[in-house]
């Protein structure tokens, strides 16, 4: 099985070294920079419970170097994913299968959700339906990650928790190829469990990230502070239940209590979320699939957000006013 993982970073390169030892996987990566350079001199080194592994690939910048694909990870993040559209084309053959890495709402939500809003597009991660258009909805497998790993230095993967990657059809169907992807993910030491409703998962997610992100970016506040202080736990499980009143309208469900996963996220401690790292290093802030889009389906089902669309104007105000908003080319 020809197997890319487009976006060789922390959780694309903890890929990349456990696939390496996947029996019949011919394995590839899409990476740039002082990352590459170490790569390919180097190879992939994890450092894992005190081991380390090295792997060797075919590394590029490039995708017309290695041609058509059998699966391609997409483990950028989603506006990246967004700009990417059209550098992945020379990874994907007739039948390539995709399978989306990134946090928030993927772009192909409404496909295969069947009902009166099958087929919708959200704007919020697929402006203008690049994706949708020169990707394609047939070709993705939704994936919720798990695992938190960093990249030490270049070329080299450090994990820090978490080994499974749950995988699911858009339809919910139990496919070959999904059945092949997840048997090639055990072989290389991950869970991976096949769901028939990837949706409610990927909810379970983006239920913490939605609030606890845009929250802590504004407060500068860890992820233990959030969740317990008295003012921003009840302003997160007020997002929260926006969300949750989103995602039963559209058939998902959950399968703890707002009150367990807020408190399951202040046992993680004094974490510093994603979107406040991005702040902190002057990276553009993932926003617009964890929380705009949300508000996006908000609005497509009728369900009011109050809460969410005021921490959303403000998290929006501030990454514009630090030139940490993504763009896009029309508007660069």
């Amino acid at each position: 099985m020809k197997i890319c993982i487009y976006g060789a970073g922390a959780i694309g390169g903890f890929l990349a070294a456990g696939l390496s030892r996947a029996e019949g996987a011919e394995l590839s990566i899409i990476a740039r920079g002082p990352h590459l350079e170490a790569i390919r001199t180097k190879g992939l080194k994890l450092i894992r419970d005190g081991e380390e592994h090295v792997a060797q690939m075919a590394a590029s910048s490039d995708p017309a170097d290695l041609g058509p694909q059998d699966v391609v990870f997409n483990c950028l993040k989603a506006h990246q994913s967004w700009a990417s559209a059209e550098h992945i084309q020379p990874l994907l053959g007739p039948d390539t299968a995709v399978v989306t890495c990134q946090n928030g709402v993927p772009w192909w939500y409404f496909h295969k959700i069947g009902g009166e809003y099958e087929g919708r597009h959200l704007d919020a991660v697929d402006r203008g339906d690049r994706q949708w258009s020169l990707v394609g909805p047939e070709r993705a497998i939704g994936c919720s990650v798990y695992p938190a790993t960093e990249i030490s230095e270049p070329g080299v993967i450090q994990h820090v928790y978490g080994d499974k990657f749950a995988l699911g059809e858009p339809s919910g169907e139990t496919t070959d190829r999904i059945t092949k992807i997840a048997g090639m993910l055990e072989e290389g030491g991950f869970k991976a469990p096949v769901l028939d409703d990837i949706r409610s998962e990927l909810w379970l997610k983006l239920w913490g990230n939605l609030c606890f992100n845009p929250i802590s970016a504004l407060t500068r506040a860890t992820l233990d502070i959030v969740a317990t202080d008295p003012g921003s736990r009840a302003l997160a499980k007020s997002m929260m239940l926006e969300g949750q009143q989103i995602a039963e309208k559209l058939g998902s469900s959950f399968r703890v209590d707002v009150e367990r996963r807020i408190n399951g996220a202040a046992k993680v401690g004094a974490h510093r979320t994603s979107m406040l790292q991005d702040l902190e290093a002057g990276k553009p802030m993932e926003i617009d699939a964890l929380v705009t889009a949300v508000q996006e389906m908000g609005r497509i089902v009728e369900v009011p957000t109050p809460a969410l669309d005021s921490v959303l104007a403000l998290v929006q105000q501030l990454a514009r006013v630090q030139g940490l908003y993504p763009t896009y080319p029309e508007e660069a």
